[in-house]
């Protein structure tokens, strides 16, 4: 897969959980992608603040990423 086809993907993923982040007043994008295998994003609106959000981080955002692109490693939240 090229850095391209990554970045497409990773957005795909990000589209498909957005919808459940704005649910509850939050948001998530996409900062950047290291050697097409650490995504870094940014939780937005109430997902700074949200007692919950490592759990959305590894359970849904970064297992959904991983879904489409499975050499991802890891998904790391940056403030």
């Amino acid at each position: 897969m090229t850095s391209e086809e990554i970045k497409t993907n990773v957005e795909k993923a990000l589209d498909e959980i957005r919808p459940f982040l704005q649910s509850d007043g939050g948001d998530i994008s996409l900062i950047s992608i290291d050697n097409d295998s650490s995504v870094k994003v940014k939780l937005e609106g109430n997902c700074i603040g949200c007692s919950v959000n490592q759990m959305t981080l590894k359970s849904g955002v970064e297992m959904t990423i991983k879904k489409y692109v499975p050499q991802i490693e890891e998904v790391i939240n940056v403030s």
